[in-house]
């Protein structure tokens, strides 16, 4: 069993000069795949790089990837001389002295005060996709562990209720002859007596031939009415739909759409039952089907 669940979390972080680089991603279900992204500035250029990991390795559900740098008190208080800058102001300081002999040398304050010469480190434009490459790898190692654990989880539930939806049709399927000519022979009764034609009246009245033809179209009717509440073909189907989902949870892969057709499938069946239903028998074992085929339903809505 290889199921997945569109739930989980997961949650790295890579510790930078900077600060903290923080990848977190939630799964919940959805229809389709559906990722959202909420990404620092500084870290804008790994938004492509992490969409394209989402959607090689997840076929569904509402992703929410936070992508950010969590700086810390003595990080932000850190500031970078910008070399550049210096080293040039350090040489047209000297060539204006060697103009200006009376000129006063630039002192430490006036240098950490010139523009730019002061800055906050920041984050490469070639540094931000490797690191958000290498942290998507990350998350989406863990992502799919646990939404795998989760998986396997609801496909046990799954094949628990399928078991017991199996157990329902082997336990009524014999029965269906003994009740479907049970319910003949009381329908029977039921039409003789409203002829007003007793068990006695029956024989001596079989060489009319007014009764003759009310006693033909009495079992054409019964007849008709056995076929019409005959089940057999129902629980025939819902025995191989309940095989097919079966196979299908025993392939794997991304199947909740396929899963979720095979409820539609068992549930018509079990609406079909239902309504054909000639003994209370049949009547429950349609209403424990379709509370089944409702809880394995909810939980089919979260498999991937």
């Amino acid at each position: 069993m290889n199921l997945q669940s569109m739930t989980g979390f997961a949650l790295v972080r890579r510790e930078h000069p900077l600060g903290s680089i923080v990848l977190e991603m939630r799964s919940v279900n959805a229809r389709f795949l559906d990722p959202t992204f909420r990404v620092s500035e500084e870290l804008r250029s790994g938004e492509t790089v992490l969409r394209e990991a989402l959607t090689a390795r997840l076929a569904r559900g509402k992703i929410d990837c936070r992508f950010y740098l969590q700086r810390g008190a003595q990080q932000k208080a850190v500031m970078h001389l910008n070399q550049d800058i210096a080293e040039q102001l350090a040489r047209l300081s000297g060539d204006v002295r060697m103009m200006l002999t009376d000129a006063r040398p630039l002192s430490v304050s006036d240098v950490l005060h010139w523009p730019g010469i002061l800055e906050d480190r920041e984050l490469g434009a070639d540094e931000v996709p490797a690191i958000a490459r290498e942290m998507a790898k990350s998350a989406l190692d863990e992502l799919i562990e646990t939404r795998a654990r989760e998986g396997e989880k609801l496909g046990e539930m799954v094949l628990g209720r399928v078991n017991a939806m199996k157990d329902i049709v082997r336990r009524i399927a014999p029965r269906m002859p003994e009740l479907v000519t049970a319910h003949q022979q009381k329908l029977e009764e039921r039409l003789f007596g409203a002829f007003g034609l007793t068990d006695d009246a029956k024989t001596s009245a079989i060489a009319g031939a007014r009764s003759d033809e009310i006693l033909d179209r009495i079992r054409q009717e019964v007849t008709l009415f056995g076929i019409r509440i005959d089940v057999a073909e129902e629980l025939t189907r819902l025995d191989a739909h309940l095989s097919e989902t079966e196979r299908i949870i025993g392939k794997g892969g991304a199947c909740g759409k396929r899963l979720d057709f095979m409820m539609q499938e068992l549930n018509r069946e079990a609406n079909t039952l239902g309504s054909k239903a000639s003994a209370a028998e049949l009547s429950d074992a349609a209403m424990e089907l379709k509370l089944l085929i409702e809880q394995m339903r909810e939980q089919i809505q979260n498999l991937e």
